[in-house]
């Protein structure tokens, strides 16, 4: 129902339930019987003005509330830190063949977002949709967006004009030791969410074909010249301290 309305059917109810005609309404807010019928029905549009006007005579507590578009993005992907690591991960998919686009807009209803990367191989037709995460706050919203992203992939590859035969998601997360320990600590969630893992998912890579599971996670280190790489996280099996203790000390060192 629209807004003129739902406005319009509140205003009508009450006014009825208050034993007021719609003359005497009138009246007190100063339009015409005419214009109140307008109103009532949906087919006027009021002024704010008026709308207070008729709210004070009604005894009617309006409030304006607003909901803006779910802009997919957290300020802590626009930093420094997020765009080192997504120049990073575009650099090696270039380097091994992948054609790759980044910020890939993605629109829904009211959810308006945009994919870090998105990784094409038109020999094999695997499409990469790549989410790229210096934090791991919140495991369950990471989970909700990638279903979203999972949902777009057809979509964006028709835009991008790829004829695609496989989709693999995969979330890639800054390398520090307070990820590993959200990792550990959601690690039953996490294995059935992305099962695939960074050995498979670099195996997958050098295939240029997509990894035997639709979903994988893995660390990454923006400083590395390794080839491999792609990083376990500690429960995977890598033994090696993280890239970075924690994302501030990330901060610190890619701004030297």
């Amino acid at each position: 129902m629209s807004l003129g309305a739902t406005f319009g059917r509140i205003c009508r109810e009450t006014r009825l339930g208050l034993d007021v005609s719609q003359r005497e309404l009138a009246a007190a807010v100063g339009v015409s019987r005419g214009y109140m019928a307008h109103i009532e029905r949906g087919s006027a549009n009021p002024t704010l003005g008026l709308v207070e006007r008729i709210g004070d005579a009604l005894r009617i507590d309006f409030e304006l509330a607003g909901r803006p578009p779910t802009l997919d993005r957290d300020v802590h992907q626009r930093d420094l830190v997020h765009a080192w690591c997504s120049g990073y991960v575009d650099r090696r998919l270039r380097r091994t063949g992948w054609v790759v686009r980044r910020e890939v807009e993605i629109v829904h209803v009211r959810h308006h977002g945009w994919i870090d990367l998105v990784a094409f191989d038109p020999s094999s037709g695997t499409l990469l949709v790549i989410e790229i995460k210096t934090r791991l706050d919140d495991v369950g919203a990471v989970e909700q967006q990638l279903n979203w992203y999972e949902r777009s992939g057809p979509d964006v590859a028709r835009r991008l004009g790829c004829t695609t035969r496989r989709t693999s998601v995969w979330l890639l997360i800054l390398s520090t030791d307070e990820v590993d320990e959200t990792v550990r600590t959601n690690r039953v969630v996490l294995a059935g969410a992305f099962p695939g893992r960074a050995t498979e998912m670099h195996a997958a890579l050098e295939a240029r074909a997509g990894s035997p599971h639709r979903r994988g996670l893995a660390l990454i280190d923006p400083t590395s010249k390794r080839r491999t790489w792609l990083v376990p996280t500690r429960i995977d099996g890598r033994r090696s301290p993280a890239a970075f203790a924690t994302y501030a000390e990330a901060a610190r060192r890619l701004k030297r």
